[in-house]
C-alpha cells in the first residue's frame, strides 16, 4: 500500500488532543517512552530501546517536549513529527531525570506510557518526588483508540490485504503438511500483499486448535482435521488481524455443529455495535449465543482488542468494561469454542464503529471452508 504520510500537523492535533483529554481526566501531563504511544504521537521509533531515557513530556504549561540522549538526537530531528515538539537532550554521565524533572512541575499527577520501564519510573519518582503516576490505559484508554480518516484508510487496507492471503491459503495443499509450513505460507502471503512486518501466523490443527494462542508446531495436518487460521501483522504502519476455520476434507457433523454456532455469534457480536453502547455488550451479545448452545465453558477469552499501530490495543470487548463505543473505534470480534484433545473454531474480523452502526474490514467468506 502507498500511503500519505501523516504531516506535522497530524502529530501536532494528536498531542493537542492527548494534553486535552489528560487535562479532562484530571492529570497534569502525560508521559511518554519508547512505544506505540510515541509512534503516534510522533513518528519517532528510537533504533533500540535501551537503559537511556528517552520520554515526550505533554502538558498544559509548555510546548511539547521530547527529551533525548544526545547521542540519539540526530534520529528524534529526523522523526516525522519532530517539528511539532521542542527538542531537549541530556550527555552521558549526566542525570536524565533531574533533567527531565526541569522541565516538569514538581508535584502533580502524571500518566505514564505502559511500555515505560520500571527503572525509567522509579528514577522520575526520586526525582519528583512530590509526583504520583498512573498507566495510561487506566487513566487514559481511549489515547488511541478512536481513528481519523487516514488512520481507517490504513487499517481497511490492511483488513483487504488479509482477506487476499486467506483467499490464496485455503487454495494450497494442507493435509500431508506441518503446520509450520502452512504458517510460512500465511506468512509469505501477508508480505506479498503488502504487509512490511507478520506478527503472527496461528494454524491450529486437530486438537492443537483447542489452544487460543497455539503456536505452529511440526504436527502433520491430517485428513479430516479442523484448523484454525489466525494471522495479521502491520502494513503502512496500521494492523490487520483475522481468523477463520477450515476443515480439511468434509467436515463431521461436531465440526459443522460448532462452527455455525460460532458463526451467529460472532454475527450477533458485531450486530451489537453500534455508537453509545458499552463495550462489554459486545461481548455479551456473542457469548449469550455460545451459552445458549450449551458451550459456554469453551469460549474462554475476551470477544475483541482494539487495533491500530498495535495489533492489540484498547478497547477491549470484555464484561466490566463500561466504555461506550465511539465512531472511529476499530477493534476485533472473534468469539470461539475450544474443545480440548478435539478441535477449535474460531472467526474474526475487525469491524469499525460508524454513525449509526459498524463496518466490517475484513469481507471473506465465514462459512466452514473445505480445503484439500
Amino acid at each position: 500500500m502507498s500511503a500519505a504520510p501523516f504531516t506535522t500537523e497530524d502529530y501536532a492535533a494528536r498531542m493537542a488532543r492527548v494534553v486535552a483529554d489528560a487535562g479532562a481526566a484530571g492529570l497534569d501531563g502525560v508521559l511518554v517512552t519508547p512505544g506505540p504511544d510515541l509512534v503516534w504521537l510522533t513518528g519517532y521509533r528510537p533504533t533500540a530501546i535501551t537503559e537511556r531515557l528517552t520520554v515526550l513530556l505533554l502538558t498544559a504549561d509548555r510546548e511539547p517536549t521530547l527529551l533525548v540522549p544526545t547521542l540519539e538526537r540526530p534520529d528524534a530531528e529526523a522523526a516525522p513529527g519532530a517539528a511539532a515538539t521542542t527538542l531537549a537532550d541530556w550527555t552521558d554521565g549526566a542525570d536524565p531525570y533531574a533533567a527531565a524533572a526541569a522541565l516538569l512541575r514538581g508535584t502533580g499527577t502524571y500518566a505514564v506510557a505502559d511500555s515505560a520501564w520500571a527503572l525509567h519510573l522509579l528514577g522520575l519518582q526520586a526525582a519528583l518526588p512530590g509526583t504520583t503516576y498512573h498507566a495510561v490505559t487506566g487513566r487514559l484508554p481511549m489515547l488511541r483508540a478512536v481513528k481519523d480518516a487516514d488512520e481507517l484508510g490504513r487499517l481497511a487496507a490492511a483488513g483487504a490485504a488479509a482477506d487476499a492471503t486467506y483467499e490464496e491459503i485455503v487454495g494450497v495443499r494442507f493435509a500431508g503438511r506441518r503446520e509450520t509450513d502452512v504458517a510460512a505460507d500465511l506468512a509469505d502471503l501477508l508480505r506479498a500483499h503488502g504487509h512490511e512486518q507478520v506478527d503472527f501466523t496461528v494454524v491450529g490443527s486437530g486438537p492443537n486448535g483447542a489452544n487460543p494462542h497455539h503456536e505452529a508446531g511440526e504436527r502433520v495436518i491430517r485428513e479430516g482435521d479442523c484448523v484454525v487460521l489466525d494471522f495479521g501483522g502491520l502494513m503502512a504502519g496500521y494492523g490487520s488481524d483475522t481468523s477463520r476455520t477450515v476443515s480439511v476434507g468434509e467436515p463431521g457433523p461436531d465440526v459443522r455443529e460448532v462452527h455455525e454456532v460460532v458463526r451467529l455469534a460472532q454475527q450477533a457480536g458485531v450486530d451489537a455495535v453500534r455508537p453509545g453502547v458499552a463495550c462489554q455488550e459486545v461481548d455479551r451479545a456473542a457469548r449469550a449465543v455460545i451459552a445458549d448452545a450449551g458451550y459456554g465453558d469453551r469460549f474462554i477469552h475476551r470477544t475483541g482488542h482494539g487495533i491500530g499501530v498495535t495489533t492489540h490495543e484498547p478497547p477491549y470487548m470484555i464484561e466490566g468494561e463500561e466504555l461506550p463505543l465511539v465512531p472511529g473505534m476499530c477493534f476485533s470480534v472473534e468469539p470461539g469454542i475450544y474443545l480440548p484433545g478435539r478441535f477449535g473454531v474460531r472467526i474474526e474480523d475487525i469491524v469499525t464503529v460508524t454513525a449509526d452502526g459498524s463496518r466490517r474490514l475484513n469481507a471473506t467468506d465465514r462459512g466452514l471452508r473445505v480445503v484439500g
